[in-house]
């Protein structure tokens, strides 16, 4: 018995048409018809009945139709665990994610996945939540770590919680920054140095000054993340950063937490929900899920 006469044998039982059933499976109808004698003449029974063109299963065909469709799935489960074993051999994840995760959350979760999978490809795209989710609908990303809630909510996006992560203010050692925590309200009066358009951080620390009944004042605006705290470094200002990238920062920066309640951000791994990842990615997604768990 064969895997192609059970695979010919369940589209013919499908269709109840010989004709049909070649056309569908792209094979000629004779060549059909031979396999399927063959089976019956191996298995010592007629499969269907044929009467004037009506096809019809015996009892022996009926038996064998729910057993031939579970050899076939449980071969095609075979045949993709397989496949799947060989992308963790080879292949690459896309993953988007905000500069700050970058800096740092990425770092040691993609050490530990590229010691686990080092013939896996890892390409990382920075952006911003916007753009990250733009990039995943269009299929340009696997995966993404964004900032929750998404700028524009997509039903066609799946995410999942990953973290919450607390916010904390950086500024120069030289600054006459009090090192006891402070509230948002206190950084009324105080020059800040502030990233582009387009950053989440950005957006999230306006709000709370304006929730605080004030409009920051920015010394300098515009910069990517490695040069705001460049800029906090020199003196030019404070910013608001998250605690993750305070604490890989290094050296030439006093870190003062916020008073409670604080800023707290929530970051969430993203991915369509209309196509499954690839199995690499899936596996960079369990790691990640597992990092933080």
């Amino acid at each position: 018995m064969q895997f192609q006469q059970l695979r010919y044998f369940v589209a013919v039982a499908e269709s109840r048409h010989f004709t049909r059933a070649a056309e569908e499976l792209h094979v000629a109808q004779p060549s059909l018809s031979q396999q399927i004698r063959s089976l019956e003449r191996e298995l010592g029974a007629d499969l269907f009945t044929r009467a004037r063109g009506n096809i019809a299963l015996t009892d022996a065909g009926g038996a064998l139709l729910p057993l031939a469709r579970r050899i076939l799935a449980d071969t095609d489960t075979a045949r993709r665990e397989v496949q799947e074993l060989a992308q963790l051999r080879r292949g690459r994840v896309r993953l988007g994610a905000t500069p700050s995760l970058c800096t740092g959350l990425l770092p040691d979760v993609l050490r530990t996945f590229h010691d686990a999978h080092p013939g896996i490809q890892l390409l990382v795209e920075e952006g911003g939540s916007h753009d990250l989710v733009r990039e995943l609908a269009r299929g340009a990303l696997d995966l993404a770590l964004v900032v929750l809630p998404l700028p524009t909510p997509s039903p066609a996006l799946t995410t999942v919680e990953l973290l919450h992560e607390d916010l904390v203010v950086v500024s120069s050692p030289t600054e006459r920054a009090p090192r006891r925590p402070v509230r948002i309200a206190d950084l009324r009066d105080t020059p800040m140095v502030m990233f582009r358009h387009g950053y989440d951080l950005r957006e999230l620390t306006v709000a709370a000054c304006r929730s605080a009944g004030f409009e920051p004042t920015f010394t300098v605006e515009g910069g990517e993340l490695d040069a705001v705290l460049g800029f906090v470094r020199a003196g030019l200002g404070v910013a608001v950063v998250p605690r993750m990238v305070a604490e890989r920062a290094g050296t030439g920066l006093r870190v003062t937490e916020l008073a409670r309640p604080g800023l707290r951000r929530t970051i969430a791994l993203a991915h369509r929900s209309d196509v499954a990842p690839p199995r690499a990615a899936r596996e960079l997604q369990r790691v990640l899920l597992e990092a933080h768990a």
